[in-house]
């Protein structure tokens, strides 16, 4: 009762952001206007909010910020779009279509994200639209990829790790349309339908986000034990497939997920999701994830966007009340959480065939950059690949790609392109600390960003590979994990070395993750430079060496040694 007393105070207090949501007739605003407008390359303010929810952020090139600023420039404002792909799944003729989109209309850069979707940099105003239009054609969108609503739903990526893949899969799809909003203005706005009139209005009546939307976005993974490559805890909502006597029983459901910190905020914090229990059947399942994030939407904080995660709901109600208001609007409750057991969190490269006789192959995205550069020409061997139409693309959460889907007759077709084009060569090559990297893109299109990650990460890792060499751990299945910024969306606070931008050039260096993604990492260091970070990952990695018990991962060894 005190609580939502709290909540009712709280309403009086809304952010600029929500009051902009309400007032947004479904998400409309003045976009059209911001779009006609000529004379700047970037749309109004209040427009900058709402076009997230279209899968959308307004940036700008921040190295050229202050030359521009000189020469009394506007800035030079882009667009990023990312797309609504559940599961990160795209056939071979959507691939060829969105390599041409990236030629035309962005930077040509086809970027995979670390919520198993494919982002666009680049894309000047005048050509969102074209883009749209484009993506559309391919049956693509990117509704809700954004914004305060439930993002991209991801799940284990991986066909051959479960025969209950294509089950579990099919949630993601589910969960996706459900939680998507009912406004019609992504279509009215950037693929021109005619805008609903009158009674049609009705049409668009919302009753899971309502006018006001989420506080915060939203979340949810789906995890195919013994795989947690999609750090199901880290999320709002986290679902753990469990498979009883060769079939999907149900899911394990965890809530309160979410990694964002702010520095220099202590009433900020990085979380992982506590188990509320198990719960089996179609419609209770979905009834579950829907009547969680009705919560999130009712009991949110509204008045500060730092502490509107769900994991903040959580702790402000206490769990308990939580989960009684769950099962209340639920109607049945939860069973106890039943067991499962996490052994890899890492891609599966290479060559791996599925209990169906289908062949899959992981190719190593180094942070999810497909491009074509000195090194490889990755994109163009990617697009021969697609051009087969024998292929299916399937994206991890780790910033990789799967070739999927391959029949055993067209395997050798696929491996001769492979060989022909580097990419085997490219994915066989890179260490292992390479391959379970992960960055965020940073600089230089992020607004929020404090120092490099994506276009430094690489360098760095090349003077880390000789240390680990020099202390014989080189076969460790190292998770390093690095942003720009504090809000964590290379998820570096469930890495076993986590690096978090502080300004440029500097980093706190967290220690502690395991190897599996149950357990945060804790802050060792201060804003460290690049010298200091070698300094201290060469002694770590000496002492580890030296001092580790068979079988000891480095995130346990830091921990049992009381090192954090």
């Amino acid at each position: 009762m005190l609580y939502k007393l709290f909540v009712l105070a709280e309403k009086n207090k809304l952010s600029p952001i929500e009051k902009i949501k309400t007032a947004s007739d479904g998400l409309r605003g003045t976009l059209q206007e911001s779009l006609a407008d000529a004379i700047t390359g970037a749309i109004r303010e209040d427009d900058t909010a709402l076009i997230k929810f279209h899968g959308m952020y307004q940036q700008d090139d921040r190295d050229r910020r202050e030359e521009r600023t000189e020469k009394k420039l506007e800035w030079l404002y882009s667009f990023m779009i990312r797309l609504r792909l559940p599961g990160g799944l795209m056939n071979a003729e959507q691939w060829v279509g969105l390599n041409h989109i990236a030629g035309e209309y962005s930077t040509g850069v086809i970027k995979i994200t670390t919520r198993q979707t494919i982002q666009l940099h680049g894309i000047v105003k005048a050509e969102i639209k074209p883009t749209i239009s484009a993506f559309n054609t391919l049956h693509l969108d990117s509704i809700a990829a954004c914004g305060d609503v439930n993002r991209n739903v991801v799940c284990s990526s991986h066909p051959s790790q479960s025969i209950l893949h294509k089950e579990v899969f099919s949630y993601a799809e589910k969960i996706s349309i459900m939680a998507l909003p009912k406004t019609r203005s992504y279509y009215e706005i950037w693929l021109n339908e005619e805008p609903l009139t009158g009674d049609q209005k009705k049409e668009e009546a919302d009753p899971l986000y309502q006018d006001r939307y989420l506080p915060r976005k939203f979340k949810i993974a789906i995890a195919i034990p013994p795989d947690n490559d999609v750090d199901v805890f880290a999320n709002d909502i986290g679902m753990i497939a469990i498979e009883e006597n060769g079939k999907l029983a149900g899911f394990n459901i965890a809530a309160g997920g979410g990694l964002s910190t702010t520095h220099g905020n202590p009433a900020t914090y990085a979380r992982l999701a506590s188990m509320l229990g198990f719960i089996s059947g179609e419609d209770k399942i979905m009834k579950v994830v829907y009547e969680i994030i009705t919560i999130q939407r009712d009991y949110g904080n509204r008045s500060d966007r730092k502490l509107a995660r769900l994991k903040y709901t959580i702790d402000n109600m206490g769990l308990e009340t939580f989960k009684a208001e769950l099962e209340k609007r639920c109607g049945f409750p939860l069973e106890p959480a039943r067991p499962y057991v996490f052994t890899k969190r890492e891609d599966h490269f290479g060559w791996k065939q599925d209990h169906t006789g289908k062949w899959y192959y992981t190719v190593f995205t180094e942070n999810g950059i497909i491009k074509d550069d000195g090194k490889i020409a990755l994109k163009s061997g990617l697009l021969e690949i697609a051009q087969t139409g024998k292929v299916f693309f399937r994206f991890t959460c780790n910033q990789n790609l799967v070739l999927s889907d391959i029949q055993s007759a067209d395997k050798n077709v696929i491996e001769n392109l492979l060989n022909s084009t580097g990419i085997e060569k490219h994915t066989l090559q890179a260490s292992l600390v390479r391959r379970n990297a992960i960055a965020c893109v940073a600089f230089n299109t992020c607004p929020l960003a404090l120092a490099e990650a994506q276009r430094y990460l690489p360098s760095l890792i090349s003077k880390i590979e000789p240390l680990l060499e020099k202390h014989h751990i080189e076969k460790e299945e190292l998770h390093l994990r690095m942003t720009g910024c504090p809000n964590g969306c290379g998820r570096p606070y469930v890495a076993e070395i986590g690096l978090i931008g502080t300004a440029y050039g500097k980093y706190n260096l967290h220690l502690g993750g395991d190897r599996f993604g149950e357990r945060l990492n804790i802050k060792y260091k201060d804003s460290l430079d690049e010298e200091g970070i070698l300094t201290e990952l060469n002694g770590l990695f000496e002492k580890f060496s030296n001092e580790k018990m068979d079988g000891e991962e480095f995130g346990d060894f830091v921990t049992r040694k009381k090192i954090v």
